[in-house]
């Protein structure tokens, strides 16, 4: 019983020094000029749903959940988002390449057709960044029409 003792104590000492180790947080004041929905001219009800269910992840300003300055909770969250980032940064849109942007537009309807986003993890805690079969359809055809205008 006594070396259990000393595993728990161990274990929330470790817990707890853990929590004094700062992230990296993705958030920031300014949209910049790059951004996708300051670029496009973007519908209220289509902007509104991608700020929703994308832009944590895929923008330089995340709104952070109350457990974000849970470690090891935060060090998850950071990775999550800086691999987003990498996927597609909302923020940084117009200094992508028009090749690029068509990439971008054509995995968007893709992600967005099978389901694959927003991930099923994040839609856990955001009920509210779910995809319905309306939502889906409406921001497939804009962002399909998008992708047309920059073919031409």
């Amino acid at each position: 019983m006594k070396i259990v003792k000393i595993i728990a104590i161990v274990l929330l000492a470790a817990f707890v020094s853990i929590q004094f180790i700062p992230t990296t947080r993705n958030q920031s004041e300014i949209v910049p000029k790059t951004d996708f929905m300051l670029v496009n001219d973007v519908p209220n009800d289509i902007k509104n749903k991608l700020q929703v269910s994308c832009y944590d992840c895929h923008s330089n300003n995340t709104q952070y959940p109350w457990y974000n300055k849970v470690q090891p909770v935060a060090w998850f969250l950071e990775d999550h988002i800086q691999e987003g980032k990498v996927e597609l940064n909302f923020s940084d849109w117009d200094s992508l390449s028009n090749r690029r942007k068509l990439s971008k537009l054509r995995s968007i309807i893709k992600q967005i057709e099978s389901d694959k986003m927003p991930l099923e993890s994040y839609k856990l805690i955001h009920k509210d960044a779910e995809f319905s079969e309306e939502e889906k359809s409406i921001i497939i055809k804009w962002v399909t029409q998008l992708k047309d205008s920059l073919q031409n």
